[in-house]
This record gives structure tokens, C-alpha cells and sequence, in this order.
């Protein structure tokens, strides 16, 4: 880690101290539900609030009521907060609080690592400046061609970018994208776009393109104690705020179990649990992590899976690694828009996305390893509402990672009963 670390630049390594140290206190809690406070105690824009209001917000989640009062005041910031808990509305509503749009240049830079996730991010920020009709928002990424996005920025220069590194950069080596009017750089997911030299050297680029005097935000529902300080070098005297740390990364109000089943009794199981149970949406989970020889894999067992509900009555759509972008944006809008109820999808959609109504999620195929595990069933009981998970074991190694999740999160996930009281798993 130590070499790695050394070829990450420095703006000031006077201010480098010892890991413990080297930051403004590091605050910790564990969820306690919804807090008291209201949205109006940010004293955020009125057009902000009437947006916060028409989205269905009502009180600020614990997370939220950590970071918006030093995110507002512009101060540097690195979260890690479990998944579903309101981090994405964090950075949107203070980079939008904060927004000058008297001049026509790029004030705000979110990076994420997929395409799905820039999506999505460009759509939150859409929802929340729907009041606020001088700020435009545009979202770059691969899989659409360059000149497309050229095309767009000499049409006009947006306030906020969302996009993928490898874009972004793109854009800016060939002086498409100017970021020297930066405020704001955020980085979300921030530990998938460190964790790879390849990324990370893209992200630093990018980084030293953008001005010294900035706004910097990152955050991540996994964010392990090796990544910690690497962040710390993009920041300036940052505040630390880690909820729910470590070994208590388990989700509030979740219902977890787990079905012993082989092989052949997945579909049969599937098809019980789908008659059995109420839900609003459900995400069904296949293959493993979607890295080279199991990308193929999981495209199969995705489009099979999704045939075989059809067939019984159970209409799905699924994503997978392999589709074309264009498709998967659409297939997922689809979903998010609720023109169906189920979706099978590969560890392409494990991190970061955001569907209201799903309040299921099915491990058909047993996650490789625990962070995958919270990523995952992160999908349900999002934001404090109530969801159910249910993960089928069908081998020794999914035993082997059952049991790491339970010991690394600090959670006892039971075995499915015979019948689950509806009302813990949905919401009134």
C-alpha cells in the first residue's frame, strides 16, 4: 500500500500526520432510525426545500444530519455509511446549495465507476433542481461515442458533470472539458475508484486538472482502513465521519434468512418464495462478481433466469455485464419507472443503485465474498424503510462466505421460516 501511496501527489505534505491523527474528529454512530430534525434546520435554498418536499423527504436520515451542516459550510468531507441511507442527497443537495450559475462553466465534478451509477446520480440531480432552472446538469461515459458528448458541451457548458473517469479524462485531454472554474469535486463509491492503479491514476489526472482551492467530498458504504488515508490526500483537513463503522456495516430494518437448496431446486424455490410473498419490487441476484471469466456466466444465468419466470407467469427484465449501454440504461429506467416488478441482474447492479419500491432482494447465486454480500441486499430497505433478503446456499463455499458475512457485519441471518409476518418486511 505504502508504494502505492507514494505515487498520489501531495498539494501539501506538511499537513501529512499519522493516520489516527491527521483529521478533524472522526464521528461515529449507529442507526437509530430517523432523527427529529427537519430539513429546514440546514437553513438550505427555498427552491431546494420545495424540491426536498416534492421527493418525499421528510426528515434527514443519520447520515444526512452528519454531513449537510459541514458540507454546506464547504468543508472537505469523507463518509462511509451503509448502503440505502441517503449518501447520494448528501453531496447533491450541498453542491446545489452552494451553486453560482452567473457564469457558464463547470462548477461541480462527480465521479462515479459505472455508467448505471453516473445515470442515476444525473437523475437525482435533476429531481432536486427542478426549482432551480438556471442550473444544468450532464452526464458523461463510455459506450456512447465521443463526439456525442463534444457535441453537448459546445452547446453548452453544464454547472454540474456526472461521469465515469475514463470519459471524463478523455475529455479533458482533448480540451473538450474545462474544470479550472471547479468548486466542487465528489466522489462517490470512492473506494472502487481507488482500489485499481489503473483507476486511480485516471482519477488523479483528473484531479490536477481541476483547481487547488476546492470543495472535495467521497463516499462509500465500504471503506476500508488501507483506503482511508489514500483519501485523505485528496483532501484538505477533512471531516471523518464513519456511521455505523465496520463490523456494524448490517442495514436497519432489513429481515435476513438463508434456504439450504442444491442446484436444482433454485428455480422451484424462486418460483415458491415469488407465490409466497407480498412485494412492491424484487431484485434476484446471479453469478458472482463480474470480473473476467465471470462476466459470460452471469449473462446466462441472467437471461435463462429471466425466461423461466416469464414462462411462470412472472414478468422480469434483467441487466447483465455484457449488454450494450444504451440497453441497460433503458432496461433500468424501465425498472425504476416500475414497468415490472423483477429484475435479475449480475453485481453490475450491487452497487449504488437506487430503486424505491424494491423492498426484496433474492441471492440465487451466493455472493464470492461479504462486501459483495452488503452491496447487494443494500438494494432493500433503502433510506429506513423495511426490506427482506433471502440468499440461497447451495455449497460448501456458500456456507464458507455465509459465515464470513455473519462474523465480519456482526449479524445472526437465520434460516427461512415457514411463514414471514408481511408487516416486517413492508411498510404500511
Amino acid at each position: 500500500m505504502a508504494s502505492v501511496e507514494d505515487e498520489l501527489v501531495d498539494y501539501d505534505e506538511e499537513e501529512e500526520t499519522v493516520e489516527e491523527e491527521g483529521s478533524k474528529e472522526v464521528k461515529k454512530g449507529a442507526y437509530t432510525g430517523i432523527h427529529a430534525t427537519g430539513f429546514k434546520d440546514f437553513l438550505l435554498k427555498q427552491e431546494l426545500m420545495r424540491a426536498i418536499v416534492d421527493c418525499g423527504f421528510e426528515h434527514p436520515s443519520e447520515v444526512q444530519h452528519e454531513c449537510i451542516p459541514q458540507a454546506v459550510m464547504g468543508m472537505d468531507v469523507i463518509c462511509q455509511a451503509k448502503s440505502g441511507m441517503g449518501k447520494t442527497a448528501v453531496f447533491v443537495l450541498t453542491t446545489l446549495h452552494q451553486l453560482e450559475t452567473d457564469a457558464a462553466e463547470v462548477k461541480a465534478l462527480i465521479l462515479c465507476h459505472t455508467r448505471e451509477l453516473a445515470f442515476q446520480i444525473s437523475h437525482e440531480y435533476q429531481r432536486f433542481s427542478q426549482y432551480l432552472p438556471a442550473i444544468k446538469t450532464d452526464v458523461f461515459y463510455g459506450g456512447i461515442p465521443i463526439r456525442e458528448n463534444i457535441k453537448k458541451l459546445k452547446a453548452e457548458t453544464p454547472h454540474v458533470v456526472v461521469g465515469t473517469a475514463v470519459r471524463i479524462l478523455a475529455l479533458i485531454k482533448e480540451k473538450h472539458l474545462d474544470l479550472s472554474k471547479l468548486k466542487h469535486f465528489v466522489m462517490d463509491e470512492c473506494d472502487q475508484l481507488l482500489a485499481e492503479l489503473d483507476i486511480r491514476k485516471d482519477v488523479q489526472q483528473i484531479f490536477m486538472a481541476t483547481p487547488h482551492d476546492k470543495q472535495v467530498m467521497m463516499f462509500s458504504a465500504t471503506l476500508s482502513k488501507e483506503v482511508r488515508p489514500i483519501c485523505r490526500k485528496f483532501c484538505q483537513d477533512p471531516m471523518e465521519i464513519y456511521v455505523d463503522d465496520e463490523a456494524k456495516l448490517t442495514l436497519h430494518g432489513l429481515q435476513q434468512y438463508y434456504v439450504e437448496v442444491s442446484e436444482s431446486e433454485k428455480n422451484r424455490k424462486l418460483n415458491d418464495l415469488l407465490d409466497a410473498l407480498e412485494f412492491n419490487q424484487v431484485v434476484v441476484f446471479v453469478g458472482g462478481a463480474e470480473s473476467d471469466g465471470n462476466v459470460r456466466l452471469g449473462k446466462a444465468r441472467a437471461e435463462t433466469l429471466s425466461r423461466l419466470l416469464e414462462e411462470c407467469s412472472f414478468p422480469s427484465i434483467y441487466i447483465h455485464g455484457k449488454m450494450k449501454q444504451q440497453e441497460r440504461i433503458a432496461r433500468y429506467k424501465r425498472f425504476k419507472d416500475f414497468e415490472k416488478r423483477i429484475l435479475v441482474a449480475t453485481d453490475l447492479f450491487g452497487r449504488g443503485m437506487d430503486i424505491e419500491r424494491v423492498n426484496i432482494v433474492v441471492n440465487y447465486d451466493f455472493p464470492k465474498v461479504a462486501d459483495q454480500y452488503l452491496h447487494r441486499v443494500g438494494r432493500a430497505g433503502r433510506f429506513g424503510t423495511k426490506g427482506l433478503a433471502i440468499s440461497f446456499c447451495a455449497s460448501a463455499e456458500d456456507k464458507a462466505v455465509l459465515k464470513d458475512v455473519q462474523s465480519r457485519f456482526s449479524v445472526d441471518i437465520a434460516t427461512l421460516p415457514d411463514q414471514i409476518e408481511v408487516s416486517s418486511y413492508m411498510n404500511a
